[in-house]
């Protein structure tokens, strides 16, 4: 099967627009060179590099399954930017973050998807649970759903939470053959009720060569920050555990199954 590669567009970040004071990362709106504004993930936020490493993979496997996910593209920011910032915490953010981070195409006007309103389909709520199940994504709670409506469309937002084995590098193999427990508080599991046929159906999209090209993006920059291995060592065991995790799907599959016939 012929894939092709996801290809990222580079932005210059031009003006700080105003901080999303979210969590513990401080995301912001930004205006880039393109004249469009985006949401700014910055590299030297709490969170780190991993953490936009999990967005990059997260929000580009979602896309390759269907899901409707913000543009994501690679955002310089210039040593000189941000000094006349008067807020210090943001100023310091700047400076830590001078170099390559990661943006999301902001969706104007867009509203945080509420399941109290909006009832989504079982098929849906089931692919949901199941790539937030490869991801290990422990962030779409019904307190945190991470997923907002934008012309009348469902759009996944904020995968920096997901692939937590990478804080524990060493143990890899483990983590990809371990059910997802987390699962339990997902915001979706009351409706998914078909994740055996998704679970088909999506092993079937995330081919090898599809995973790799997906991995291929992280930039070497990142890697060299965060581990003495060389990128494709890196890369490779990104890919290793995804593919692993997909062989045995039915661990988490089950997993949240069981986790469902309890809260029903």
């Amino acid at each position: 099967m012929n894939v092709t590669p996801p290809e990222l567009r580079t932005v210059n970040v031009v003006r700080y627009v105003t901080p999303l004071r979210e969590g513990g990362s401080l995301p912001a709106i930004a205006e880039a060179d393109d004249g469009f504004l985006y949401v700014l993930k910055f590299r030297g936020a709490g969170q780190g590099i991993k953490s936009l490493i999990a967005e990059l993979i997260g929000g580009e496997i979602a896309r390759a399954l269907g899901f409707k996910v913000p543009e994501i593209v690679f955002a310089n920011l210039d040593s000189a930017f941000g000094r006349s910032e008067p807020d210090e915490e943001i100023q310091d953010l700047l400076k830590a973050s001078v170099g390559t981070n990661l943006a999301l195409h902001y969706l104007s006007g867009a509203i945080t998807f509420d399941p109290s309103v909006t009832h989504l389909s079982y098929k849906l709520a089931s692919q949901i649970v199941w790539l937030d199940c490869l991801l290990t994504n422990v962030d779409r709670t019904a307190r945190n759903t991470n997923m907002l409506t934008w012309n009348r469309e469902l759009w996944l937002i904020d995968h920096g939470a997901s692939l937590y084995f990478h804080h524990l590098w060493d143990n890899w193999q483990e983590h990809a053959a371990r059910p997802f427990p987390q699962v339990k508080d997902h915001v979706m599991l009351p409706r998914a009720t078909e994740l055996e046929e998704v679970d088909a159906e999506f092993k079937a999209i995330l081919s090898p060569e599809r995973i790799t090209g997906i991995i291929s993006l992280i930039p070497d920059e990142w890697i060299a920050h965060e581990w003495a291995d060389s990128p494709d060592k890196v890369r490779n065991i990104y890919a290793q555990f995804l593919e692993a995790r997909l062989r045995s799907s039915v661990i988490f599959v089950k997993g949240a199954q069981d986790a469902r016939e309890q809260l029903i």
